[in-house]
């Protein structure tokens, strides 16, 4: 009999710093940017090596591109390709039923740990579910490790492109567990077929309260 995997999340002393930190450079560039990269980049310096590395070269290529340029960059790459979507559950669900039920069980996980999303955030973005994580690290170690796959692909997406923000997701990826042979294969799928397509949309199973309009590039 096939035995069933129980891996448990594990969570180190600075998870809670490396997933803050990343949380802030994959937010849209606006004019707190600035401050957040000077943040970002002193708690790179205090985590480990491969969390660290790939963190500092992107706040150094950022502290070397002015924020307009960034923005740019950010528009063209999250917003403009859809290989590149920091929506976590789009590339398990695609823009389906399914899919506005994930979203509201992400809602409802955040709201079970007394965290609250502004109402133009939706719970997917990359950069709210690792917020999230640094609030809550076991519960927010495991939602990213149910999203590895993903996360992976967007990785590798943004590899390709030679994009800034390949880094950040080294970063992430260099906090989790490897990848299982079960997630190696979910990859290897997602990659082959894309996320599942349906015309019929998410509003069937969506609520204003817990699914607010997408603002463009995600949480700004």
């Amino acid at each position: 009999m096939k035995r069933k995997n129980t891996r448990t999340a594990r969570t180190e002393p600075w998870h809670p710093y490396a997933w803050q930190a990343q949380s802030l450079l994959l937010a849209y560039p606006d004019e707190q940017f600035e401050k957040r990269l000077a943040l970002a980049g002193r708690v790179a310096a205090t985590l480990p090596e491969p969390v660290a590395r790939p963190l500092l070269r992107f706040t150094t290529h950022a502290g070397q591109t002015t924020t307009s340029d960034l923005a740019t960059a950010y528009v063209a790459t999250f917003d403009h390709r859809k290989r590149c979507c920091p929506y976590l559950t789009y590339y398990a669900h695609g823009d389906t039923r399914k899919r506005g039920i994930a979203l509201l069980r992400l809602k409802q996980t955040y709201a079970a740990g007394g965290w609250r999303l502004g109402d133009d955030e939706l719970p997917d973005h990359l950069a709210v579910v690792l917020e999230f994580a640094a609030t809550d690290p076991p519960i927010g170690h495991r939602l990213l490790t149910e999203h590895r796959a993903g996360l992976e692909l967007l990785r590798l997406a943004l590899n390709d492109d030679n994009s800034p923000w390949a880094h950040v997701l080294d970063s992430v990826s260099a906090t989790l567990p490897a990848l299982a042979g079960d997630e190696h294969g979910a990859v290897l799928r997602l990659a082959a077929e894309g996320p599942p397509e349906e015309e019929v949309g998410l509003d069937p199973y969506t609520s204003p309260v817990f699914l607010p309009d997408p603002v463009v590039g995600g949480p700004r």
